[in-house]
């Protein structure tokens, strides 16, 4: 329903004015329109009136005993905000002044004495219309603003679930991607190290076939959830890099930090005590890690640290699994487990 089509009926007008006979002219004349009418006579009461229930409009008489219209337009203003009704003010003052401070006040328009009624009523439906308008009008921008939060948090929903792998709930290959690339870039502005770690769950395959595909599920989400744990800062990134192996991007972190999360993340998943007949090194599920450390260089390139990370996993394998096995500029070493 629009405000030009809004029945009078539900219009409540508010007349102030302290003449009795002014108020049932104004009553007769409004009434003609199917305006409901409330009556007061003074400031005081007018804003007692607007604290119970507010009205549609207020005819506010300028001239009152005690609190004038001016002074109750403008705390009728004062208190109700933006949600204050259209006051049109009555006054028996027409010189500029008094227009001007009417206006002032906040009147949103001005009827002299002895009032006109055609015009009265003319001003009164056209102000009536113009409020509903605008509150037809906030309403459609407040439905607007709720669904562009909705459209927002939606988007924000899709972009996390297009980052993420569903079984692990980590980044995705294609995150990490992404997040390398621009790590690799700002430590090269910064001069500081970056450091990957890559590691596997030790004899997955032969998991699998002894406990099936549905436990082996449930062994990379609880080996998933120590990584996420481990990664303590929001800087750091943890992804499925591929089937049982994942990956840990450590920016700003030498290799000796590296290192550390590495072994917090070995220490917890055996603490898991996930049983493993299949493993030739344990009785339990266990993890190899490799990690590298470099300080980008113009000459270098982010392949580079993929695949000295990569080599140092491989070696951590060959040496027997169940450890970590280390790459940076100056040594590649196996770390056995302690």
């Amino acid at each position: 329903m629009t405000g030009v089509d809004l029945p009078a009926q539900s219009a409540q007008i508010l007349v102030v004015d302290d003449e009795r006979l002014l108020r049932l002219m104004l009553n007769h004349a409004m009434q003609k329109d199917g305006y409901q009418l409330l009556e007061v006579s003074s400031g005081e009461e007018c804003l007692f009136v607007c604290q119970q229930k507010l009205p549609a409009m207020v005819l506010l008489d300028a001239m009152l005993p005690g609190m004038d219209g001016f002074t109750c337009c403008a705390k009728l203003k004062q208190i109700f905000g933006e949600q204050c009704p259209p006051v049109l003010m009555i006054t028996s003052l027409d010189d500029q002044s008094s227009v001007d401070r009417a206006f002032e006040v906040g009147a949103i328009d001005y009827v002299t004495k002895p009032i006109h009624w055609a015009v009265l009523r003319q001003r009164v439906r056209r102000i009536l219309q113009a409020t509903w308008t605008l509150a037809e009008l906030r309403q459609k921008m407040e439905r607007e603003r709720l669904l562009m939060q909705q459209l927002e948090a939606a988007n924000q929903e899709l972009c996390r679930l297009v980052s993420i792998d569903s079984m692990t709930q980590l980044a995705n290959r294609r995150c990490f991607d992404e997040f390398l690339q621009q790590e690799w870039h700002r430590m090269l502005r910064e001069q500081a190290p970056l450091s990957l770690i890559l590691l596997d769950i030790d004899f997955f395959k032969a998991y699998n076939d002894t406990y099936g595909h549905q436990s082996g599920d449930e062994c990379l989400k609880k080996v998933a959830s120590v990584i996420s744990q481990a990664i303590k800062r929001p800087a750091d990134l943890a992804a499925r890099y591929g089937g049982e192996e994942f990956a840990i991007v450590l920016p700003n972190t030498p290799t000796e930090g590296a290192i550390h999360i590495a072994r917090a993340i070995q220490t917890e998943v055996k603490a898991l005590a996930i049983d493993h007949s299949g493993s030739t090194v344990s009785n339990r599920v266990t993890i190899s890690c490799g990690t590298a450390s470099i300080t980008p260089r113009i000459e270098l390139f982010l392949d580079q640290l993929i695949a000295k990370a990569d080599q140092a996993l491989y070696r951590a394998k060959l040496a027997g699994r169940d450890r970590i096995a280390v790459y940076n500029e100056t040594l590649m070493t196996p770390i056995p487990d302690t």
